[in-house]
């Protein structure tokens, strides 16, 4: 029988389990297999056969993972690997994508997306043969387990040889500028300058000097010649946050810069040539921004080549406990006491709660717990209020209205057009029309009469809603 023959899939990984799994769920799709629970038996085989795809665990007793990819590379095997391993940070991810790993798959994985990933790495043509170098030291506060937190370090992973333009976008707090500074740490101008500018910190005024620099006589108090920002991180990285609040005139000036690589100084009439991979980031929509044309649409071209959503702390819950743990560390040594420990009951209030400032908030809550807490583990009866505690439990405010609170708070923080009660009194009647209409069975009567309202105001106002 004439055919394609059978895809040839080799595991390395010392977690008998894993091996089992990805045994079971390849040959069903028709892959055939070996298993090697150590690299060194894998490349005793591998002097007689090779595969199409190898699977390797990162941390393995003997040779590793990342050692195993070095070796291939020095034997010349142009092999796809894709990487797995349940030790998921910045750090090994990045190393994985370095070393020339087809993918990274943090552990636990869906089988049907191991089966999938195996079949796209067959098609490719391998990794790239580079020299694995080792990575430069990791910032720590890059810290999350979560899927959301995983798909940045992929990202960050996929742009490690790279030095093309990112924008990174989420809410204030949620730790734009390390990922900003991890994108410089783990690429080609790692070694070069690294800049980082606020450009709602200066006023709209002097942003432009600040950027671009200045001769001296430009303007009045120019007594001397300035160099920008721009100039600053020449051959290396310049961040720029908060890019969505930048004025159309200075919008069109960055244009410039990041088409033809050159500038005025304010007051100048030479060009200064530069080098520069721009970094930028925002908290706003600048979808939106684009569409209402408060953002150039061709800068935001420009910028947005490769773009990193970083997740809300609520979205990734299941990070706050090893959040808490190592910025609770963390303020210990900044106040020189011991570290406290956190009740398990005072962690499930902690998780519960929305964090409307992110993980800055959370920094800052650590902060205040390691003074406020009086004993050496963090209690239920230690919780503010204001983050869940037993106050809050007792009926001060109710839960609808902190979070209503926090809403309004974050669409004023971004400067929204549109009047706060335009958009929340329409959605506010919805959501207690939907409610009302589901308890009693889809009965206007009924629901009109736990609205408080008459029939026909029910009808009314569903009509006025688009409910009808």
């Amino acid at each position: 029988m004439n055919g394609t023959p059978p895809l040839k899939v080799w595991v390395v990984d010392d977690d008998s389990a894993v091996r089992w799994v990805l045994e079971k769920a390849l040959h069903a799709a028709g892959i055939g297999t070996r298993m090697f629970e150590r690299a060194e038996s894998f490349f005793e085989a591998l002097r007689d056969s090779r595969p199409d795809v190898l699977i390797t665990d990162v941390r393995m007793p003997g040779i590793d993972g990342l050692e195993l990819m070095r070796r291939l590379i020095a034997l010349g095997q142009n092999l796809p690997v894709i990487v797995i391993t349940a030790h998921t940070d910045l750090d090994n991810a990045v190393a994985a994508y370095s070393g020339g790993a087809f993918e990274y798959l943090p552990k636990p994985f869906d089988v049907d997306e191991a089966v999938a990933l195996v079949r796209r790495a067959a098609r490719s043509v391998g990794p790239a043969a580079t020299s694995m170098t080792e990575p430069p030291p990791v910032l720590p506060q890059m810290i999350g387990q979560a899927p959301a937190m995983q798909e940045v370090f992929r990202t960050i992973g996929r742009l490690a040889r790279a030095s093309m333009n990112v924008l990174i976008t989420g809410e204030s707090g949620t730790g734009k500028e390390l990922v900003a500074r991890a994108l410089h740490q783990h690429s080609p101008r790692a070694a070069l300058p690294f800049v980082a500018l606020n450009t709602t910190a200066i006023s709209a005024d002097l942003l432009e000097s600040e950027l671009f620099g200045h001769e001296r006589g430009a303007f009045t108090g120019a007594d001397s010649r300035r160099i920008g920002r721009f100039e600053q991180a020449h051959t290396g990285t310049l961040f720029l946050d908060e890019i969505g609040d930048m004025s159309p005139a200075l919008q069109t000036r960055l244009l410039r810069v990041l088409a033809e690589g050159e500038f005025y100084r304010v007051g100048g009439n030479q060009p200064i040539k530069v080098d520069v991979r721009v970094i930028a980031a925002t908290n706003q929509d600048v979808d939106a921004a684009v569409r209402d044309g408060r953002f150039r649409e061709d800068l935001y071209h420009r910028l947005n080549v490769i773009r990193i959503e970083t997740p809300p702390l609520r979205a990734r819950r299941e990070d706050i406990e090893l959040l808490l743990q190592h910025y609770l560390r963390d303020a210990a040594r900044e106040l020189k006491s011991d570290p406290k420990a956190i009740a398990a009951e005072a962690l499930v209030v902690l998780q519960r709660f929305d964090w409307p400032g992110n993980v800055r908030q959370l920094v800052n809550v650590c902060r205040r717990l390691t003074v406020t807490a009086p004993g050496a583990e963090i209690q239920v009866a230690d919780i503010p209020a204001e983050l869940g505690g037993p106050a809050a439990r007792a009926g001060a405010t109710p839960d609808w209205s902190a979070s209503l609170a926090r809403w309004a708070d974050r669409e004023l923080e971004q400067g929204k057009d549109k009047p706060l009660l335009d958009t929340a009194q329409p959605e506010f009647e919805r959501t207690l029309i939907r409610t009302a209409l589901a308890r009693v069975g889809g009965h206007r009567q009924d629901a009109a009469r736990a609205l408080g309202w008459g029939r026909n105001t029910l009808t009314r106002k569903m009509r006025e809603l688009g409910m009808d």
